[in-house]
């Protein structure tokens, strides 16, 4: 037992775990970080019985939990728990596993997380043939040269993650050796496969952001452009663009800034409305990247959506760097 952890604390940590429902919930947003209207569908429960027992883990230190637009979003951090406390956790994790009710939970659970792709990927199917133009409209086109300076040499092997109808890649791949682009809808794919057929340096593959199909440790650069905010699980993502990098590897990361306006968010198809500058620092350190860097971009007078935000951050490199990167974008932000 650790020395630090006094009898209350021990006694409220084990009250805390003496009802199954909080069990339930405990089990659940240490899979996935989730909101009460989310963890009452999943639960087949009351939103008001979600939110007394969120409130009663919160006091015992059992989650963490940030806003996101009008949502709050629950999760277990692990590395933030008491020696005592998680290993509390695991043995009651472990005496749960066979429970009828929470192999239920994991199938609903499955099913919502199913469901949040599949309206994100209908959502692309179906502005596929114009998304060009609607991102043009929402964003402008300044944004995207924005990222080459963060880029690695002329040799580098580059991944543009989320790379939709191909336009980055078309703008990147005379400037490198190669560029792989990942997207997981069949019409994004087309468009971009078509887009740079006369390009003998790019791969299009498909796959999804959460299970990219690039081998450990292959690429020097990775992009996620106007992406992550269209994923449910952005540290999923984030922690897999760290997989993929080289050591001394530079990721590149743009996306809407943080904003109110749902409006824009259900247009856009977003599954978040942005990141505020602290939270996206906050993800790219728990994903486990270093020298995080973020920047404002300047606005396009032509765009009508939210203004964008740059961060660039870097993988550790073990003795040498595996290639000298170029110098980032200045930033306003460093971590």
């Amino acid at each position: 037992m650790d020395a630090h952890a006094s009898p209350d604390r021990l006694l409220r940590w084990m009250e805390s775990l003496s009802d199954s429902t909080r069990l339930r919930i405990l089990r659940l947003i240490e899979r996935h970080e989730l909101g009460v209207a989310e963890l009452a569908d999943v639960l087949q429960l009351p939103q008001s019985t979600i939110s007394r027992h969120l409130k009663s883990l919160a006091e015992s230190d059992w989650l963490r939990t940030r806003r996101v637009g009008t949502s709050h979003l629950s999760t277990i951090d692990e590395s933030a728990l008491d020696p005592a406390q998680k290993r509390l956790w695991h043995i009651a994790r472990e005496q749960t596993a066979g429970w009828p009710t929470l192999e239920q939970d994991d199938a609903r659970l499955d099913r919502l997380l199913r469901d949040r792709r599949d309206t994100t990927r209908q959502f692309f199917t179906g502005a596929a043939g114009d998304w060009d133009r609607i991102r043009k409209q929402m964003y402008g086109e300044r944004f995207s040269w924005e990222v080459i300076p963060a880029l690695l040499p002329a040799d580098a092997v580059v991944a543009d993650l989320g790379c939709g109808t191909g336009k980055m890649i078309e703008r990147i791949a005379p400037h490198v050796s190669r560029v792989i682009g990942v997207d997981n809808t069949p019409a994004m794919l087309e468009a971009a496969r078509h887009r740079t057929a006369g390009l003998a340096n790019v791969d299009v593959r498909s796959g999804d952001l959460e299970a990219l199909p690039i081998d450990d440790q292959s690429v020097d650069a990775a992009m996620l452009m106007l992406a992550l905010s269209y994923v449910a699980e952005p540290l999923a993502v984030l922690r897999e663009m760290k997989r993929i990098l080289c050591p001394g590897g530079r990721a590149v990361v743009v996306d809407a800034m943080r904003y109110d306006r749902e409006d824009f968010r259900r247009e856009s198809g977003a599954a978040r409305p942005g990141f505020s500058s602290d939270e996206l620092s906050e993800l790219l350190g728990e994903a486990g990247f270093a020298r995080v860097v973020l920047r404002l971009l300047p606005s396009d007078p032509d765009a009508r959506g939210p203004a964008l935000l740059a961060a660039s951050a870097m993988t550790l490199a073990s003795g040498a760097m595996h290639k000298a990167p170029t110098a980032g974008p200045a930033g306003v932000t460093n971590r």
